[in-house]
């Protein structure tokens, strides 16, 4: 299955995606009404992080300075800096975050899986779940999945704003939610990986693209990536350096963790 996307061509969509990527300039998922690969939203990078004061040498009202964003004008608070209670500001890891691809090319792959009864009950149990509300056609079934809260699907890779499936209908060309719903269940469909085993990140990922180098794909599998891009988003995601389309990642314990595309 291949999405158009709303109609837009998304071999060109994704080259604009790269693009606005290396700009870093935020896109907004949910002001479109179906995700071309060109409109998946930039995570936020990590704001500077403040030093704390140092009670034994700061003076009474001094505060340690904080890092200055790009491109504006320091303040001369009066007094000289002081190199030492300064820190740089934090960089993003090197996995990008949770929901972030993982393709390693130095790394040995993850074992692809397809057998889903070798899931354990709980992730079974979810993936089972998900698969029945995207058959039945309305988007309504995905809610009490979803959730709400501190444990909601993530379902962007910046904050939303309102109902959880009134953004998934907003990101769906139908208008209804059909699409996006076909997109969750083809992604469920594919090869899984188990990543960061007996780890606190421990989680299930479809597809498996998620963890492997595109360029290495052999292929049948890139038979089964086609399934969810085009040729020419395949083209522009190895230039990329990584799978940005949509991914589905399910805990050990049964929680939906995320469904989000973007980088």
């Amino acid at each position: 299955m291949r999405f158009s996307m709303s109609g837009r061509p998304r071999g060109q969509a994704l080259s604009i995606l790269i693009a606005a990527s290396c700009l870093a300039l935020p896109l907004c998922l949910a002001s479109t009404p179906s995700y071309a690969l060109s409109e998946i939203q930039r995570e936020d990078l990590p704001s500077p992080v403040v030093p704390p004061a140092n009670s034994d040498s700061a003076t009474p009202g001094a505060t340690v300075p904080v890092p200055e964003a790009p491109g504006t004008k320091p303040v001369d608070g009066g007094q000289p800096a002081d190199d030492t209670d300064k820190q740089e500001p934090e960089t993003p890891p090197a996995n990008g975050g949770i929901t972030s691809p993982r393709a390693d090319p130095d790394a040995p792959p993850p074992a692809v899986v397809y057998d889903l009864n070798t899931l354990p009950e709980p992730v079974k149990r979810m993936h089972g779940l998900i698969i029945e509300a995207c058959k039945s056609g309305d988007i309504e079934k995905l809610r009490p999945l979803i959730g709400k809260g501190d444990s909601m699907t993530q379902l962007s890779l910046g904050d939303i704003d309102g109902d959880p499936v009134t953004f998934l209908k907003g990101l769906s060309g139908d208008g209804d939610g059909q699409e996006i719903l076909a997109i969750l269940e083809e992604v469920l469909s594919a090869g899984y990986v188990h990543v960061d085993t007996g780890t606190p990140q421990e989680l299930y990922v479809w597809p498996y693209f998620f963890a492997l180098p595109l360029d290495k794909l052999d292929p049948r599998q890139r038979v089964e990536l086609f399934k969810l891009v085009t040729a020419s988003d395949y083209d522009d995601m190895k230039q990329f350096g990584a799978y940005i389309f949509y991914r589905v990642g399910i805990t050990p314990t049964g929680q939906w963790l995320f469904f989000v595309a973007g980088d």
